[in-house]
């Protein structure tokens, strides 16, 4: 491969001819070869619309030359429309701050612009990667915004998968409202539920976790440009950070606003706390209701079998015929991958110290991969697994009325101890709630009838009364 020497404040860097990056971004290609793993296109596209945000508030505040700056936003929107997608190879765990990213951003960029005004690769006379791409900016306010920016845009297919898999819950809500089961507490036979009202109480829950995301994703617009090195916004213009933020808002239709105290922005990195905390929160309770599908549909013969999942493919490769719940284990699977994201978050967060925060490059893989395999699982899963869940009627109904815990409504009739004893007999004579009522001769038969009807019982009411 042909190279190219680029200087730096170290010495002489052999960069590939052909490269939009230069020495910097050359330095920590081979110094950090890690994951084999380059940025999401999510980071990229963060990180380049904040440069061109800048670029242009730069140009409007007389900062920058027109030519440069038109330059400078013509190579941004290049790279946002697809190209150079190749010319960012930097490893996602680099140098702390993520210095590595925001001077790979500024090499392409600026190598970009030196073409379009008619210059070569690496020269640098026209457009230099430190003073003009990065005017007034330093990686401790471009990195965090950018990570931000991009977490803030994964979030909106994740919020969207969201609202879809509660839709599709609350629908077989609606679908199963009339199949009666035996209700489980302690994994053991309770009082008879409605189907129905089951998968409805997993589309509340559902709900309910959005309302933590989208609070996440509200302090996620809060951004901290315009810090500079250490937030006190030195080598900025006063009117800067403002012109950026309004550019951001322009560009992606998101209402993000300036943060009030910029030294704080660059410190703490605690919306990406708050984002672990909506993810988590999110990921326990799918998990659970994941769990309850699986238990459900356990069987076909040896289990509850109360709901049939769809087939989606071959079970086992030695036991012809067996199927499983196999779209239920890939979200677990997804869901304590994301769970260990967080924890990755959680620490990262916690781990700044004075004026920067420098483990955010771990915060941003974490964050995109997090976002971006929770998003996709669910609508997979979505689509192939809950919106094709049958129901075993007859099943249900069984269990549910020959359950032992039918006998709980005749406790405001006959009392709790004497209930307690039909219990007792019906499992030791292996018979019926009702036929121990009868053969006791506890109550009369209309009064029976009302109190163990299985309907009456899975809504508020006293049956029999």
């Amino acid at each position: 491969m042909s190279t190219r020497v680029e200087r730096d404040s170290l010495g002489d860097v052999n960069v590939p001819s052909e490269a939009y990056w230069g020495s910097q971004a050359e330095r920590s290609r081979n110094l950090f070869r890690i994951s084999g793993l380059t940025e999401h296109p999510r980071m990229i596209d963060a990180f380049v619309l904040l440069k061109k945000a800048c670029a242009q508030a730069n140009l409007d505040l007389g900062l920058l030359t027109p030519d440069m700056g038109k330059a400078l936003v013509q190579a941004s929107d290049e790279i946002l429309g697809g190209q150079f997608r190749d010319q960012f190879p930097v490893d996602v765990f680099h140098m702390g701050a993520g210095t590595s990213l925001n001077m790979n951003v500024n090499e392409v960029l600026a190598n970009r612009a030196e073409q379009i005004l008619g210059g070569n690769l690496g020269e640098y006379k026209l457009v230099n990667p430190n003073d003009h791409p990065n005017y007034g900016q330093s990686t401790n306010d471009t990195f965090p915004t950018s990570m931000r920016i991009m977490a803030r845009l994964m979030l909106d297919p994740l919020l969207h998968e969201v609202d879809r898999l509660a839709d599709a819950l609350a629908a077989k809500g609606v679908e199963f409202d009339g199949v009666l089961k035996s209700g489980r507490t302690h994994l053991q036979d309770a009082v008879p539920i409605r189907l129905g009202q089951e998968f409805t109480a997993y589309a509340v829950s559902v709900r309910r976790c959005k309302r933590w995301l989208e609070s996440a994703a509200e302090e996620l617009e809060e951004l901290g440009i315009g810090g500079s090195a250490a937030g006190t916004g030195l080598n900025t213009h006063p009117d800067y950070r403002f012109k950026v933020v309004e550019n951001l808002r322009a560009y992606t239709g998101h209402e993000w606003r300036n943060s009030p105290d910029m030294r704080e922005a660059m410190q703490s990195q605690m919306c990406m706390g708050a984002l672990a905390a909506g993810l988590r929160l999110l990921c326990l309770e799918l998990t659970r209701i994941t769990n309850d599908l699986r238990l459900l549909c356990s069987g076909p013969l040896t289990g509850l079998a109360e709901i049939v999942l769809p087939p989606v493919q071959p079970g086992s490769s030695i036991m012809p015929g067996k199927v499983n719940p196999s779209m239920a284990e890939n979200l677990n699977i997804v869901l304590f991958q994301v769970l260990g994201q967080c924890q990755t978050l959680d620490y990262c967060v916690q781990a700044g110290q004075l004026e920067l925060n420098v483990m955010m490059p771990g915060m941003a893989f974490a964050a995109q991969f997090a976002l971006q395999i929770l998003a996709n699982t669910l609508d997979t899963f979505t689509d192939n697994c809950v919106v094709g869940i049958t129901a075993n009627e007859e099943t249900c109904r069984h269990y549910a009325e020959t359950s032992p815990s039918l006998a709980t409504a005749l406790n405001p009739i006959i009392g709790y101890k004497a209930a307690a004893d039909v219990v007792k007999t019906a499992l030791k004579e292996k018979k019926s709630i009702p036929q121990v009522v009868r053969e006791k001769g506890l109550v009369d038969e209309e009064t029976l009838a009302k109190a163990l009807d299985p309907a009456l019982l899975t809504e508020p009411g006293i049956p029999g009364s």
